[in-house]
């Protein structure tokens, strides 16, 4: 049996997203990928499926309306929580959903963070140098719109499931490394750029984001003569207007203003996942800490089976049922409520 996630109305930055394809920095592109892989991984968890092939359809800041043809769906919604209906009945985020044939999910804005994702169970797509994902910036694939028709697989499973999700939606503190040149930065700046609480500017997108603050810039006379130099997601650029620029996943592979440090890559996707505003400040790190910190993360993602239970709790799993009030507000049609 044909089964497909038909795109009836698409929001303006919809694509489709896995890990990203490594191994190609020194062809001039960026491995690209998912700008939160998290929520790949907890949506394979919520579905009951593998992590490590993980494909989802990534919506910025609002999702759009989709109908499941020729089968049921099995769905799951992760990342920055959005508002969802399905037939119009709103549904709780994150949890993964049995999406019957005919059946219509609307996906609104988002109610924190910048970036939900749209799992569906067997999810197809061509591969194009070892990935299924759209690299916007490198010309590979593109966003998705109305008419589209997404190939998948009849539901697996009926779904139902939930977890707890890693809070990183608001922004806050982000720990950082130094940088090629960091030493290049006065001790005085490199103070204040730790003190100054940013705002994530609007002007964000898959190739990075910029830092708003109202004090001065960052720049130093002794940048002026730096050279083009290979950059990755995480390093932090200190552009012309001398304001702090966050590479993100689809960034540019060579780059010539300063580094005053990177993200860890614990880190990176709180930096994505900020909705524009959100208060961002930095803090340097040990690189033990930026390891350890790694370390968790990778279990984090591994053990989130562990953390996926089911939204109705089974009676038999209930140690003490006996100490929940099981009945009550009875209404009998014979008694007089007035005695």
């Amino acid at each position: 049996m044909s089964a497909a996630l038909q795109i009836i109305a698409a929001g303006p930055g919809l694509s489709l997203q896995d890990y990203g394809r490594p191994g190609f920095l020194g062809r001039g592109l960026s491995r690209g990928g998912a700008m939160d892989p998290l929520a790949l991984a907890e949506g394979a968890a919520l579905m009951l499926m593998p992590a490590g092939d993980a494909l989802a359809i990534e919506m910025a800041g609002a999702g759009g309306r989709f109908r499941a043809e020729g089968a049921a769906l099995l769905i799951a919604l992760t990342g920055a929580p959005m508002v969802a209906e399905l037939d119009g009945v709103r549904l709780p985020w994150p949890g993964s959903f049995l999406m019957p044939k005919g059946a219509e999910l609307r996906i609104g804005g988002a109610l924190a963070g910048s970036y939900g994702y749209l799992s569906v169970a067997g999810l197809q797509a061509p591969r194009v140098l070892g990935a299924r994902s759209a690299h916007l910036a490198g010309g590979i694939g593109g966003r998705l719109a109305a008419g589209a028709s997404l190939p998948c697989v009849p539901a697996p499973n009926p779904g139902g499931l939930k977890l707890v999700p890693e809070d990183r939606f608001g922004g806050g503190t982000i720990r950082i490394l130094p940088s090629a040149q960091t030493d290049q930065f006065s001790a005085a700046t490199l103070a204040r750029f730790e003190a100054t609480e940013f705002r994530k500017d609007a002007r964000a997108s898959r190739m990075g984001a910029r830092m708003a603050q109202d004090g001065g810039g960052f720049s130093q006379d002794a940048h002026l003569g730096i050279l083009s130099e290979i950059i990755v997601p995480g390093d932090i650029q200190v552009i012309g207007d001398g304001a702090p620029f966050v590479l993100l996943p689809e960034c540019q592979t060579m780059g010539g203003y300063p580094r005053i440090a990177t993200v860890i890559s614990a880190d990176l996707a709180r930096v994505a996942q900020a909705a524009p505003g959100a208060p961002i400040r930095f803090r340097f790190v040990t690189l033990d800490e930026a390891l350890a910190a790694r370390t968790a993360a990778a279990k984090h993602r591994k053990t989130l089976p562990d953390g996926v239970v089911s939204r109705v709790r089974n009676p038999a799993d209930i140690a003490d049922l006996l100490a929940y009030q099981l009945v009550g507000g009875v209404i009998s049609a014979t008694h007089d409520p007035e005695d």
